[in-house]
């Protein structure tokens, strides 16, 4: 990595941990005041490697990083917020889940689904809108979708 890119990204975890920017217009604009002159491509990249998410802060949608997403919280009542307000569905496919969201929205449940460190959970890719969860035995899948399934349910009711 350039010495370059590893200031931006640093000056890019830096400004998301003082500030709530909810758009990479936003962030582009901070990082230009700082001297960084970059491309929304750029800045695009630069999220997705240090592990940044949108998540819901006082009705606002922000950027956050997986340090500010507090680890073992997830696990429980904050892995159900993430599922009721995010997860649109919720399909079994054999070894895998799938778990459909809102545009733009999959890797932060990826990320709740990862740091939860649920033991039928092997492993999560997140899309843009989509959720594979690939689960150790094929017939935990069943019951884990019954588990994620209650919380979307609960939304609903």
């Amino acid at each position: 990595m350039t010495d370059a890119r590893v200031r931006r990204q640093r000056a890019i975890a830096d400004l998301l941990r003082a500030n709530s920017l909810a758009s990479q217009d936003e962030l582009a604009e901070r990082l230009s005041e700082l001297g960084f002159a970059v491309a929304q491509a750029t800045i695009s990249r630069d999220l997705e490697h240090l592990g940044a998410v949108k998540i819901r802060r006082g009705g606002t949608v922000t950027y956050a990083l997986p340090d500010q997403l507090g680890g073992a919280s997830w696990a429980g009542p904050r892995l159900e917020a993430i599922l009721r307000e995010w997860v649109r569905s919720i399909e079994p496919a054999g070894n895998l889940i799938i778990l459909k969201t809102p545009p733009g929205s999959a890797h932060l449940v990826g990320v709740a689904l990862d740091q939860a460190e649920l033991p039928e959970v092997a492993g999560t890719i997140s899309g843009d809108d989509t959720v594979f969860v690939a689960v150790r035995e094929p017939a935990s899948a069943a019951s884990l979708v019954d588990r994620l399934s209650a919380f979307d349910s609960a939304r609903q009711a």
